[in-house]
């Protein structure tokens, strides 16, 4: 039982722990999490790293991904899934907040929330999902600012710098961006909304050494390609940002709709998770016998001393 326990907790600064994921030959493969229970859950499905979209952040609190939620909101989800799973987290920090002082801020708010990892964008305010048209981008020095004002606050956290010039600009402009945000410090670039196995080999042909990161995301601009395929082509990260909650708001649907026809949830028992399954996952009993264990009674031996 790790979230109490601090003699339970790794020691390694969450930064370091997913340089060493990344540092392995085979790909990392990052789900996203978006609140404690899902992060649990991945984790107990063995993954090693997890991810914070923040279009599921955002979805989650009932509105759009249009960079409207703060850093302080974002801080909170990163504290619940880095203290519920203590995995390596990689976090969205969609264009940074701000100027170069509000990237800045971010990062240190983020590193004290637990963060191991994040990526910046390079779109302006009002951002967009990356799978969208009509993306309005930063100049690319003014980006390479945000870069380097991440890398100089940072204690340990890793700096992705993402680029959303492929459906604009096209792939050179992309490699020309990515290029520049690497001179600023990157330690890796994610080239968002690539569209074809092509695509994807030519920008990692393009860029020798450099740990990148692809998205495969659903109902976006990237067909289906699995984690062995993306590394084939020459990518050392991979997530699936807003994939746990497509399917756990589709459940709700469900439910909601049982509930109106039925005026019971008697049909949607064989899709729920039991109460016991629930308690495994969230490690009940490991807290109840924690708790037991710190306020058993202590009794006396033998006589106090006289004053």
């Amino acid at each position: 039982m790790t979230y109490l326990v601090a003699s339970e907790l790794d020691p390694r600064r969450p930064g370091d722990r997913f340089r060493e994921l990344l540092a392995r030959p085979q790909i990392l493969r990052i789900p996203g999490a978006y609140n404690g229970l899902s992060a649990l859950q991945a984790r107990d499905a063995g993954f090693e790293a997890l991810y914070l979209s923040g279009a599921a952040m955002s979805a989650s609190m009932g509105l759009p991904d249009l960079g409207v939620i703060t850093v302080d909101e974002v801080a909170f989800f990163i504290r619940q899934i880095a203290r519920a799973s203590q995995l390596p987290l990689l976090v969205d920090g969609d264009t940074g907040f701000g100027g170069v002082l509000n990237v800045m801020h971010m990062v240190r708010v983020f590193e004290d929330a637990g963060a191991a990892a994040v990526h910046i964008e390079d779109q302006l305010l009002p951002k967009k999902c990356g799978h969208l048209n009509d993306k309005k981008l930063a100049d690319p020095e003014e980006m390479a600012a945000r870069i380097a004002a991440a890398v100089k606050a940072r204690r340990d956290l890793v700096i992705i710098a993402r680029t959303d010039a492929a459906a604009s600009e096209g792939l050179e402009g992309a490699v020309a961006r990515a290029r520049l945000y690497l001179e600023a410090g990157a330690d890796a670039i994610f080239p968002e909304a690539l569209h074809s196995a092509e695509m994807f080999r030519e920008f990692a042909r393009r860029m020798p050494g450099v740990p990148l990161l692809a998205n495969m995301t659903e109902f976006g601009r990237t067909p289906f390609f699995t984690a062995a395929e993306f590394q084939e082509m020459g990518y050392r990260m991979v997530i699936w940002p807003v994939s746990a909650l497509r399917v756990a708001a589709k459940a709700h649907e469900a439910l909601y709709a049982d509930i109106v026809r039925d005026g019971s949830t008697r049909n949607a028992i064989d899709r729920m998770q039991t109460r016991k399954e629930l308690y495994e996952t969230i490690r009940y009993f490991d807290y109840e016998s924690l708790d037991q264990s710190i306020l058993r009674t202590v009794v006396p031996d033998g006589m106090p001393p006289r004053d």
